[in-house]
């Protein structure tokens, strides 16, 4: 019997809205004048991950759905996003970031107990089960689906933001280890790299990503603090608006 593959019929082919990595024209202004707003009216540097779901999603005209998933929180034609943020002291300058991306507990999926006696790679391999099926069953709904991530300076005034499309795992491409502090870390065995870091306990799992070098990145101008008055009487706030129960 021949070993050659058929060749099969391509019914359609999706195009995402734009390129992976290669953000619209005004995605710089758009992320920026909110990052701005946010300072001004905030009076100090706190963006989180919520925030920046909404922010993203509204500089490509996506829309805003937070999923319980987290895969799936940005919707755009065919095009799904889970957003992510982390702080560096310079954005466009990181070259690697940990991502923190759900809780994958071997003892609640597949009921085993034991967890730090048991071989590593037994454990490694549940922990990327799970992250695969949570992939699988998005990727079910979309033809694309991709992780947006935003680098944040402590003052928000340098941020950087990058993409990738979200993956599927094989276990035994990462050598599997306990590491002093009793996590479990996975090297990739082609490059040595450290990959993942999974916590027993609290099931925290981490992914290690490369930044791209092509990253967008801006850098911010501080906005005056607005004044509380002048904000109340531009609203025309008065009394009437407090109801004591």
């Amino acid at each position: 019997m021949s070993k050659k593959r058929p060749k099969l019929r391509t019914v359609s082919k999706y195009d995402p809205p734009y390129r992976l990595n290669q953000f619209p024209s005004e995605f710089d202004f758009l992320v920026g004048r909110e990052i701005i707003y946010l300072l001004a009216t905030k009076g100090y540097p706190k963006l989180e991950g919520d925030e920046w779901e909404q922010i993203f999603a509204k500089a490509i005209g996506a829309r805003w759905k937070p999923s319980t998933v987290g895969l799936d929180d940005i919707i755009l034609e065919a095009t799904a996003w889970s957003a992510k943020t982390v702080k560096a002291k310079k954005p466009s300058k990181a070259k690697r970031v940990r991502l923190i991306s759900g809780r994958n507990s071997p003892t609640y999926s597949f009921e085993k107990d034991s967890i730090t006696s048991a071989p590593p790679e037994t454990i490694g391999e549940m922990v990327l089960q799970i992250w695969n099926e949570r992939v699988t069953s998005i990727r079910a709904q979309y033809e694309s689906l991709r992780t947006v991530v935003l680098l944040k300076s402590d003052d928000l005034l340098e941020v950087a933001a990058f993409e990738f499309e979200t993956q599927l795992y094989q276990s035994d491409a990462y050598k599997w280890s306990w590491n002093p502090n009793h996590n479990l870390v996975a090297h990739c065995k082609q490059s040595g790299e450290h990959t993942f870091t999974w916590q027993p306990h609290g099931s925290q799992f981490t992914i290690i990503e490369e930044v791209p070098e092509d990253r967008f990145a801006i850098q911010l101008k501080c906005p005056p603090p607005l004044d509380r008055d002048t904000v109340l009487n531009s609203i025309a706030f008065d009394r009437s608006w407090i109801t004591r129960l």
